[in-house]
């Protein structure tokens, strides 16, 4: 629903996953041919690593490029809770700026090392993709899909929104200071590597909760909704 209310969404095309608790290695994604804005608790689907829908109450089935992604990171990345997918105008326009993500904005500084990058093999369809996709994932949570978009995963959910809501501010600063035609301006890559630590200090777990209980207000008029 925030990615609805924020237009991170691409009509039905893109897709969110969140992994199940427990040993059985099962994820939700949302069902495919529904707006983000119909999603809800209820009529998420549930799936294997391998592909097999275990719930499905709509009976809508899924993006299975989306399980080709997600079932790449869920079965390779333990660590990460949830794995957001977004196409949105200023992600894809970065994917395919040949330097990438731009140290310009304390957004993007913010991601200085962090970020992992995916070369375009087409729309993700063929399983083996998932071991390239993963091998470049590597050690980060933080990816650009080259000519696609962007991927991010977090410990959880508030974590995951974190980090998509500050890509997608530092890709929209970035396409706005190109447009802009001027010479751009970087910091020394000393300030970078000390913003990045600053980013990733202790203390951010509270500033992420409280961020995440901040963006839940904003949809409060549709809890009794989503979480049906």
């Amino acid at each position: 629903r925030l990615a609805a209310l924020y237009k991170w969404t691409d009509h039905i095309y893109t897709h969110f996953s969140a992994r199940v608790p427990g040993p059985q290695e099962h994820f939700l994604i949302n069902a495919f041919g529904l707006l983000f804005d119909e999603i809800n608790a209820s009529n998420l689907v549930k799936v294997d690593l391998d592909g097999t829908i275990v719930d499905d109450p709509t009976g809508l089935g899924i993006n299975y490029a989306g399980y080709v992604i997600h079932s790449a990171i869920h079965g390779a990345r333990h660590d990460l809770q949830a794995v957001l997918h977004t196409h949105t105008r200023d992600g894809i326009a970065v994917s395919a700026q040949k330097d990438g993500l731009l140290p310009i904005s304390q957004h993007s500084i913010g991601f200085s090392g962090r970020v992992a990058y995916h070369g375009y093999e087409g729309v993700a369809l063929d399983l083996d993709e998932r071991e390239r996709l993963v091998a470049d994932l590597g050690d980060k949570s933080v990816m650009i899909l080259r000519n696609h978009g962007l991927l991010v995963g977090g410990s959880g959910v508030a974590q995951a929104f974190q980090e998509i809501h500050f890509l997608e501010r530092a890709c929209q600063a970035q396409v706005q200071a190109l447009a802009g035609g001027c010479e751009l301006h970087f910091p020394s890559p000393e300030v970078c590597a000390h913003t990045a630590e600053q980013f990733d200090r202790d203390e951010q777990d509270n500033i992420i909760d409280l961020a995440w209980e901040a963006a839940l207000t904003l949809i409060e008029s549709q809890r009794e909704s989503y979480l049906s």
